[in-house]
């Protein structure tokens, strides 16, 4: 599929066509992350992009906190922003082919960028690479778009008839911390893996 195609997105990097890129750590992913006082957690933000909830993450001490991108450019960007970052925390790579293990998986605009044609096998990697207990935590858009995608939307009811199949679903519910241009359109998951 084009979407998971890595010169896809290194060409919307390089053209500037990052819409979805806010130039900083999603207000609500930053407020949960503040709110976490195990800084022990694995945490892995996939479908990172220039990486801000990582660097967010990084900064409020989660030493064990990893990269994933399909692009390189994002990644080279970050690397050279924030040279003492472990490399060996980021992943240039397809997100389906990872192997991890994690306690936390932040989303942010990963989801979207997907075809939904992926989304049931976007879950089940998700439920594979987090721990017993673990959660599948960000912000999803609460709309569709008037143009073909990526970004691909959806609406809360089918999320919740998609997401309940593979975890215990605590959160879904419209965000009131979005950035103002994403104001009404956002919703906040969090999602929880089952302990055995």
């Amino acid at each position: 599929m084009l979407e998971l195609d890595e010169n896809f997105w290194t060409h919307r990097y390089l053209q500037g066509t990052t819409g979805w890129d806010i130039g900083s750590v999603s207000p609500p992913i930053y407020q949960y992350l503040c709110q976490i006082e195990n800084k022990n957690l694995r945490v892995l933000v996939a479908g990172a992009g220039n990486a801000y909830e990582v660097a967010a993450a990084w900064d409020l001490g989660f030493q064990n906190v990893f990269l994933l991108d399909i692009s390189p450019n994002p990644i080279q960007n970050f690397l050279k922003n924030h040279p003492d970052f472990p490399a060996s925390q980021v992943f240039q790579e397809d997100f389906f082919a990872h192997h991890g293990s994690y306690d936390l998986i932040l989303e942010q605009t990963f989801f979207c960028a997907l075809n939904p044609a992926f989304r049931k096998a976007y879950l089940e990697k998700m439920y594979k690479l987090l721990v017993p207990g673990g959660k599948l935590v960000g912000v999803l858009f609460n709309r569709h778009f008037p143009f073909p995608g990526p970004p691909f939307g959806g609406e809360e009811e089918e999320y919740k008839e998609l997401f309940q199949e593979w975890f215990k679903i605590n959160t879904i519910e419209p965000c009131f911390n979005s950035i103002p241009q994403r104001a009404g359109s956002e919703l906040w998951i969090n999602l929880q893996k089952s302990q055995g």
